[in-house]
């Protein structure tokens, strides 16, 4: 959305004599910072690379943090966009940090930072992309590790080139999933079309056959005479009425049946081959040696949750069956090799290897057959929850390319170009529609961890980690200068639903390093979609716990939101009423790629409000204006107005109820 032009300035002119001014009480650009916020909602991960080594869900733009920050800055001399530094000397908290944006803006800054949080993988993601250590010990320890995994298992993964009968590493294999009713069973996919190549030319297979085809030329015949129909995914019902539907009797794994094997030929390049007697010899090798694999069953149970009830619904109640049985063996392999890797680069390649399998599953899609190519892999979760293809793919972890979701990939574009970056930030600068990198000189997005508070009393770049609930800090009064943070959106519980699909396999890497045993209700989403209090009730804990341990004299708590329910507006305002804070001032800024899978054609607002708020007790506030209406139709008034009406609830005098009924009233729909 363009921002109108009465709105390109929220910020309030207020007395600065009357405060302990920082200059995000009076003013924040945001024109700029929307501008450098929508570019970078397209490509978070380009962007600032050294965050994103693991997946985690709803990250806001670092680009808006660092803005957030410099408007921190004392130095007016630090405080533009391009500038290093600034905070150093200052202590900044982050009691919910999720993927850990405020830590890495803040110590690019030279500021000391706290993160809590009670998921051990935020701890896990934010300590290894924290601690630097040097690139050439860190490509050293991967090569290790990769030659110990490709030795072991390289020959599992093997294609025959249908034009000269040779094998070569295969690519990826592709399955269909097998359905059944009461009079047949058939094998669904998403499309006969394998592929469209450059010349025009389609390569499809053939749904009486089985043959692999160029245009109407066979490039690979089908040999077995055995096979159920093959049917695109539109034709699920049978001619009975009834719909197809899985075999949950049998494993996950064991629904999909091999279609088209890919490979890559030294002389007649990418192709697709029907599947031969060879390669389901391998498959059936690496299932016996599935038998033998030491995993305990109990530890990869699926427990009812928001998103995986789905898995539950399909008869899937061990995350191991979401695995193929080369998928497995390549998982046992990477755990035990690395026990023997270096201390200091085991937790970023078992982090890598953990961000593999949403790669590397039976959950993962195909989009290859798409004209644009975009990739061949639809990963794990491209959909923020758990999608089941009709023509699922298999990829080669171990393949020696730098192809979609291969080991050898994603250690260049996740560790390698995160390590570049963070030892040399670069920022965009937009001019006239033209985006131009600036490097950021002096800065790096690095730290030395300590576990005392008192160690962050002195020099910079120093960090704390803390897994567990934000409602109890051992953190001393007044001793925080600012905190900055993004809270948890109200109802939206899945994340730490499906992060579970991560942590079984990263408990198996580092059973002692955190705690797994944590209580998910200690999270401050509400567990219950129409609201149980929950949310407002560990909010307010959180927030009084910030109120205690912020700098009164001119700390400030500055958050970023937006919601549509007015149970989550009411349990916010609730909780900072109840801590005793007050809004000094609020922003709108740009915050939700508009394309993206998981907002497109659902009425998403894509704006955030960005909170500034201070102590009741110290901070003149302004005299927010009560509202009458707010604006629904426009994400940015929307976000706005709510900011507005926040305010005024804050200084108001009204009840809990008076104030729930007002959101209610307000944002009924």
């Amino acid at each position: 959305m363009q921002i109108k032009e009465p709105y390109l300035q929220l910020s309030l002119r207020l007395d600065e004599s009357a405060l302990e001014h920082n200059l995000i009480d009076t003013e924040f650009d945001v024109y700029l910072a929307n501008q450098l916020a929508e570019k970078e909602s397209y490509n978070k991960h380009l962007y600032r690379p050294n965050t994103y080594l693991h997946k985690w869900w709803a990250r806001r733009c670092g680009t808006t943090f660092r803005y957030v920050l410099k408007h921190l800055v004392g130095d007016r001399s630090k405080q533009d966009f391009y500038t290093p530094g600034g905070l150093e000397g200052q202590i900044v908290l982050d009691p919910m940090m999720g993927g850990g944006t405020t830590l890495h803006e803040a110590i690019r800054l030279g500021a000391n930072v706290v993160g809590v949080d009670i998921d051990p993988i935020p701890i896990l993601q934010a300590r290894a992309t924290l601690t630097e250590i040097p690139l050439k010990a860190l490509e050293r320890e991967f090569s290790t590790l990769y030659d110990t995994l490709y030795s072991e298992l390289a020959h599992y993964y093997r294609a025959i080139c249908p034009a000269c009968d040779r094998s070569f590493e295969l690519r990826f294999m592709l399955y269909g999933i097998r359905r059944k009713c009461q009079c047949q069973e058939a094998i669904l996919i998403d499309s006969y079309v394998l592929r469209h190549n450059n010349d025009g030319s389609v390569v499809r297979i053939c749904p009486e056959t089985y043959n692999i085809l160029q245009n109407d030329d066979i490039v690979s015949e089908n040999t077995f005479t055995k096979r159920l129909p093959l049917v695109e995914k539109d034709q699920d019902v049978c001619v009975c009425g009834e719909k197809l539907s899985d075999d949950i009797s049998i494993p996950y794994y064991q629904r999909y049946i091999p279609i088209a094997v890919a490979g890559e030929c030294v002389e007649h390049g990418l192709f697709f081959a029907a599947p031969q007697q060879p390669d389901l010899d391998l498959i059936d090798y690496a299932n016996n040696k599935r038998e033998s694999l030491e995993f305990t069953a109990a530890d990869f149970e699926i427990s009812p949750g928001p998103k995986s009830v789905d898995l539950l619904r399909r008869g899937v109640r061990s995350y191991l069956d979401l695995f193929s049985s080369r998928q497995l063996l390549y998982l046992h392999h990477a755990i035990d090799a690395l026990q023997e890797v270096e201390p200091s680069a085991r937790l970023k390649l078992a982090m890598l290897v953990s961000t593999s399998t949403e790669f590397n599953s039976m959950l993962c899609g195909y989009k290859g057959a798409s004209r644009k190519r975009p990739g061949a892999i639809r990963h794990t979760f491209a959909h923020h929850a758990y999608s089941f293809p009709y023509t699922a793919l298999e990829n080669n972890p171990l393949h020696r390319s730098r192809s979609s979701g291969t080991l050898q990939n994603l250690f260049h574009s996740r560790l390698v170009r995160g390590h570049k970056w963070s030892t040399k930030p670069i920022e965009r600068r937009i001019n006239n529609k033209k985006t131009a990198k600036i490097p950021i000189v002096g800065e790096v997005d690095a730290g030395t961890e300590y576990l005392d508070i008192a160690e962050l009393q002195e020099e910079s770049h120093r960090f704390i980690l803390i897994q567990g609930t934000s409602a109890r800090l051992n953190i001393p009064d007044n001793s925080v200068d600012h905190i900055v943070t993004d809270p948890p959106y109200f109802d939206s519980v899945q994340y730490s639903d499906l992060a579970a699909y991560f942590r079984v396999w990263l408990r198996q890497l580092f059973p002692d390093e955190v705690r797994w045993d944590y209580s998910p209700n200690e999270s401050a989403v509400d567990q219950q979609a129409n609201g149980n209090g929950h949310y407002q009730s560990v909010l307010s804990d959180i927030f009084s716990e910030c109120h205690r341990v912020l700098k009164k004299k001119g700390g400030r708590l500055i958050f970023t939101f937006h919601h549509w329910n007015p149970k989550g507006w009411a349990g916010i305002t609730i909780a900072l009423k109840n801590a005793g804070f007050k809004l000094v001032n609020r922003y709108v800024i740009h915050a939700e790629n508009l394309t993206s899978v998981h907002i497109v054609n659902q009425n998403a607002l894509v704006h955030d409000v960005v909170l500034v708020l201070g102590s009741a007790q110290t901070s003149s506030v302004p005299e927010w204006t009560q509202l009458r209406a707010i604006d629904k139709n426009d994400s940015y008034q929307f976000c706005e107005q709510c900011g507005t009406l926040l305010g005024y609830l804050l200084n108001s005098s009204l009840t809990d109820q008076a104030i729930r009924d007002i959101w209610s009233d307000l944002l009924a729909t």
